[in-house]
Formats: structure tokens, sequence, C-alpha cells
């Protein structure tokens, strides 16, 4: 015990001393279950938040907008889905979604962020790109200001394989139309292994990767996730951080001119999940104490190279979210004021916060506030 103690004293004083953390040491610390070690941990992971990035925490005016739950693939996760013609599927028309952005803009949004099904439907005249640039031509056209997060890595390559282009013309289509970057999501766990069991129909992790980098060089920003706490180990979770930090050194070191602009955890909510997931996870709601241990940890090893970290208050509700912020975690997330994903699968925390509420939630750890942008910009109301 002492020998264990005196190593995770010495991880913690070389990351201290600006050392990156390697993946057998980020393993060491994610496998401790003694309470001082972990406190420990979470001391270091929020002294370098503060070094990286201050003790500001920023939030940022968004609304999400799910524009179809009609998807031909079937996540072992995903409560959301649904079928076409199946009880509860929806399909926003375009005015729907531009009355949706009228309303976010009208509340002070700064970004719209859309993500949608796989619909093989979403076409103009039998062609899936011209559907998706249409949706992003209209809400440029009608809030030219507004910055639009949207269409997933596998959107990316779903228009792709549907249209039998590359990857590269559906991106710089979609950026010539207005889109300003993309969410990391359907990252899941890159891990095949993983992925073979919990998404089998999604892309593969060489695929995400390729697409993330492909967007990096051709100047489109994107996020980067996890979704972690359903049957992966703490050594996928590790090899995940290291391909999320190998993916913004290479954007860094070629001198890209986009880059990951932040890292969230998305802990696995099991409620309403498919039952096969649900009954091997063994839990509804995700494991607090989990996921702050792999916050401070993600903190600790993406390091310099991904410096804004967020949790999801979707997921773990806004106490679990603001405790989030003394492990690691320097902004608070979107006001969403609609989400349906999550919530769907049983999620306890909501789908709308109001501004208000997100300040009093990070005034009451004692830090100060900040509205950004996308991309991490200040933003003056």
């Amino acid at each position: 015990m002492v020998n264990q103690i005196k190593t995770i004293k010495t991880i913690l004083e070389e990351v201290r001393n600006e050392k990156e953390l390697s993946e057998s040491d980020g393993l060491i610390l994610l496998s401790q279950t003694d309470e001082t070690i972990i406190n420990a941990i979470r001391q270091t992971a929020d002294q370098l938040r503060q070094q990286q990035v201050g003790n500001t925490v920023t939030y940022i005016i968004n609304r999400n907008i799910n524009f179809t739950n009609i998807c031909e693939q079937h996540c072992n996760f995903c409560a959301f889905r649904r079928d076409a013609g199946e009880d509860g599927a929806f399909w926003l028309k375009i005015e729907q979604i531009i009355q949706k952005a009228e309303d976010a803009v009208k509340r002070g949004a700064t970004e719209i962020c859309m993500q949608g099904g796989l619909n093989p439907e979403a076409k103009i005249q039998g062609r899936s790109l011209p559907y998706y640039q249409r949706l992003v031509v209209s809400l440029k056209q009608a809030f030219p200001n507004l910055h639009l997060h949207a269409f997933s890595p596998q959107e990316i390559q779903f228009i792709a394989r549907e249209d039998k282009i590359s990857y590269a013309e559906v991106i710089m289509t979609l950026k010539t139309a207005g889109l300003g970057s993309m969410p990391g999501t359907a990252a899941e766990v890159l891990d095949d292994t993983v992925r073979r069991i919990i998404c089998p129909e999604k892309i593969n992790t060489q695929t995400w990767l390729d697409i993330v980098s492909l967007a990096h060089s051709l100047g489109l920003n994107t996020t980067s996730t996890m979704l972690c706490g359903q049957i992966e180990t703490p050594q996928q979770q590790i090899q995940h951080l290291s391909q999320i930090r190998n993916l913004q050194k290479t954007a860094i070191k070629k001198n890209y001119p986009a880059k990951i602009t932040e890292f969230i955890l998305l802990p696995f909510v099991g409620k309403d999940a498919p039952l096969a997931l649900r009954n091997r996870v063994k839990r509804e709601q995700p494991s607090l104490k989990d996921t702050l241990l792999l916050t401070a940890v993600s903190r600790i090893f993406l390091g310099k190279w991904i410096p804004n970290h967020q949790p999801s208050w979707v997921k773990l509700g806004l106490n679990g979210a603001t405790e989030a912020l003394r492990w690691g975690c320097n902004d608070i997330g979107g006001t969403l004021m609609e989400e349906h994903i999550t919530t769907m699968a049983g999620a306890m925390g909501g789908t709308c916060m109001e501004v208000e509420t997100l300040q009093q939630a990070i005034a009451s750890i004692d830090r100060p506030y900040e509205q950004r942008s996308t991309l991490y910009e200040k933003v003056t109301r």
C-alpha cells in the first residue's frame, strides 16, 4: 500500500510539473478506490484546470434540435430511435426547425446544435447531401449570425455512403453552406470490441477518427465525447482518451485550421434503454462517483491538448454537473432548451436550463461565470 501511494504521489507530481500522463499511469489513477487517493487525484485535476483555463466557468446559450428519430440503425443503448411509421416516430419539416431556431434566438441563443437519426428517406431527388445542405442553408439564411453545430461523424459517413461520394465532399459542401462546427458524438467508446456489442451497425473506430481528423484539416472544428459507464473497462477508457489526445496532437502539429474545442463525458443512462444492455450494465442511472473520477483523470490525461472540459447536466443532473466543476471541468454546458435522446433513455436531469439557473449553480461553488460562444470566445450580452 505504501509503495502504491508513493507511486501515485509521483505520478501526480509529474503531471503537475507538466509531464504528459502515460496510458499505464492513467490506468493506475483510474483504478483507485481509496477516498484519500481519489481526493488527491481530484485536487490535481482541479489545479490543472485552474492553471490551464483559470477559475471562470463558461456556459453557452444554445438550442438542441433533433430533427428526426427515424433511424436505420439499432444501437443497444438507444431509446430514441424509431422505424418510419412506428408510434412515436417523427421527422420535422424545415419550417418547424426554423420556428424552433427563431424561438431560440429570441431567448438569446448563439448556437443551434442539430443531430438526428439516420433516415434513409431524408433525400432530395434521391440524394442525401442536398437534403442536409438545405437544412444548413435554410437556417443560415434565416439567422446568419447563428452558429450551426451539427452532424456527427456517423451522419457524415451516412450521407457519403448514401450518395456514393467522399467524406471530404460532404464536409466541404456543408461547411460552404454555413455549417460552423461538428459534434464529436457517435464516438461512444473508441474500441471496436465494445462497439461490436453496443453499436454494431455504427462506423468503426478508425472511420470515426478519420472523419474527425479530415474535418480539422478542412477547417471544421469538432468536439470530442465518450459514452462511459456501460460495458467498457478502465483500460478501454484510457485508450479512448489516448486516441482523442493523439487526434488533437495531429491537428496542432500539422497546423490544421481547426481542432477539438472540448471534451465531454456522457455517462450511460439505462433506465429506458434496450433491455439487453440494461440487463448487462445493471444500473439505470449513471454512477456519479465513477464519472467524477473519470472526469478528473480525463483532465489530467488530456492536459494542455484539450483544455475545455464539460459535464452533462442532462445525464448527471445539475448537482452532479456542478460537482464535476470541482473535478476538472471548466464549462457547465448549454441551456439546450429541449433534449430528447438522453431524456428518452430515462435521464433525470431535465431538458432545459435557464441561464440564471446555470449561473446560480456556478456561483454556488464560488466561481465566476461567463457566457461563451461555441468556439469558446467571450460573448457580450
